[in-house]
């Protein structure tokens, strides 16, 4: 398809701002056709507006409905075939084989959540029959079910340009809820966004749904997000990316005179623990995994290992030496912009300037476009004693900390910031004498993971991609499965109805067929 670099207002599309810009391969340093123009906040209104009128129609779609519509944008990406590829490619620098895989990623989510919505159940009908004999009082008749918010506004991530973008797993969850959506479309890959954008156009003309139930904006500049998630229309944020980006969106969607939640998922360190018996049989081999996960994907995930945790021995000792040399054989890759590959190597600088720190080893690098992966080194003491070693540094490296004795391993897991996941790597004997950790990670963190490493999220109804602040704004909710579809819901509660104003799922005849809670019990 041609680019015209417009943004998205429904099926209408705009461009009257004076602000454009480009794509830039960041493997070369090209810019790449065309301009695209950054929306002005008055058109960023214009869309949360648009969204409003077509969230009225769209919330009484059923479920069948919804789900013939996410079969189709599904359709409509694959039906762009090489030339999605070729250009997210061109954008982000990421291999073929690796979008290709993430493209499946996309439709299979979009398919997982039109399997859900067929189904029915997520919504949690709930039904307490009246009991007009009741003593003292009589009890009336109340039932209850998730229904969607409103418009909602999501911000692309750079690092899944497919799987946490446009049609991502926000504007998925959202669209599943029955929730208009505006996309705020990174600048990083905006070519990439224009395409999937308008095959969730067609999709959407093909479903005939109400026009403006999908929008997309670009720009460069934090106003016109901003614009959204100001605009009183919007009822609730999508965002991945910078703890920096996310806490503004947060506190500015606080301060509305009506605030809005805010779904931000904002990094983390992924601390991965080795316990003992666990070095000592199988060291090598996890050395060997670690310098794999830390480079997978040039370092660029949400689950990358960033720090890791031992107690020092011998084996600790072979561990460093083993690890050192598999990061020394890495070949230096391609980041995804220019700004994220120079702040990667302006926060490697500063933690390897840090009291206590060392840098232990760097792999190849021949190239100016490419960053290299780091491994890192130091104590307990220092750890616990600088917040600030625990930050992200988001790119190939990871920060050992050894810990002297088995009490400071229990030390630095209590005084953990909420972080996305938590690995441990042990044996059954291990696990008898470190029980207890388990019990305090699940207070760090949302996903625990043994043997192995956290980098690949699977998509599926049990997964939590989620995690306490400052890792997400709100650990109760996910950005990865179908469960993600409550944060663009809540609970309505219906007294007294008659069944004929009732939904369909809290019908008594229940024409659905879906399970429900009656009378507090589950039944069909």
């Amino acid at each position: 398809m041609n680019l015209n670099g417009l943004n998205f207002c429904g099926k209408t599309r705009f461009g009257t701002g004076a602000s454009t810009f480009r794509a830039v391969n960041p493997a070369t340093g090209e810019t790449l056709s065309p301009d695209f123009f950054e929306a002005t906040p008055a058109e960023a209104a214009e869309t949360a507006g648009r969204a409003h009128e077509a969230f009225q129609r769209y919330r009484a779609k059923s479920g069948a409905e919804k789900a013939r519509f996410l079969d189709a944008i599904a359709d409509e990406i694959l039906e762009l075939g090489e030339a999605l590829i070729d250009r997210c490619s061109a954008e982000t620098g990421l291999p073929p084989a690796r979008l290709i895989g993430e493209r499946g990623r996309t439709i299979n989510q979009l398919k997982l959540f039109a399997q859900l919505l067929r189904e029915g159940s997520w919504v949690d009908a709930r039904i307490d029959r009246a009991v007009p004999e009741r003593q003292p009082l009589p009890k009336p008749d109340v039932r209850s079910m998730e229904r969607p918010l409103g418009p909602v506004a999501v911000f692309g991530a750079s690092n899944f340009p497919l799987a946490f973008s446009v049609a991502g797993g926000d504007t998925v969850a959202a669209l599943a809820a029955g929730c208009s959506v505006v996309v705020k479309a990174h600048p990083a890959h905006p070519g990439t966004c224009e395409m999937i954008a308008a095959a969730i156009q067609k999709a959407c003309a093909k479903c005939d749904l109400p026009d403006a139930v999908f929008s997309m904006v670009h720009g460069v500049s934090v106003e016109v997000g901003m614009a959204l998630v100001r605009h009183p229309l919007i009822k609730a944020v999508g965002f991945t990316g910078s703890f920096k980006g996310g806490k503004a969106i947060f506190d500015a969607a606080a301060a509305r005179a009506e605030p809005i939640p805010v779904y931000a998922e904002m990094g983390s360190v992924n601390p991965v623990f080795i316990l003992p018996e666990a070095l000592r049989r199988n060291g090598e081999t996890i050395a060997v995994g670690l310098a794999g996960s830390v480079t997978l994907g040039v370092g660029q995930f949400c689950t990358n290992p960033g720090v890791f945790i031992m107690e020092d021995s011998y084996e600790s000792k072979l561990f460093e030496l083993k690890l050192a040399e598999n990061i020394r054989k890495t070949t230096a890759g391609v980041m995804l912009t220019n700004g994220i590959r120079q702040a990667y190597e302006n926060g490697v600088k500063t933690l390897a300037a840090q009291p206590g720190v060392e840098l232990v080893a760097e792999g190849e690098n021949d190239d100016q476009n490419r960053s290299p992966a780091r491994f890192l080194k130091t104590g307990a003491a220092s750890f616990l004693s600088d917040r600030h070693l625990e930050e992200e540094v988001f790119g190939p490296s990871t920060l050992a900390v050894v810990a002297g004795r088995r009490d400071e391993v229990f030390e630095i897991a209590r005084n953990l910031k909420g972080h996305l996941t938590a690995s441990l790597f042990g044996t059954g004997d291990d696990f008898e004498n470190y029980r207890e950790l388990i019990a305090v990670l699940e207070q760090k963190v949302g996903r625990l993971i043994v043997n192995e490493f956290p980098t690949g999220v699977e998509v599926c109804h049990a997964m939590h991609h989620g995690g306490p602040f400052p890792a997400t704004t709100d650990r109760r909710t996910t950005s990865v499965g179908t469960r993600a579809i409550t944060r663009f819901t809540s609970p309505v509660c219906y007294q007294n109805f008659p069944d004929s104003l009732l939904p369909d799922e809290l019908k008594d005849d229940n024409p659905l067929g879906i399970w429900r809670i009656v009378d507090g019990n589950r039944e069909p």
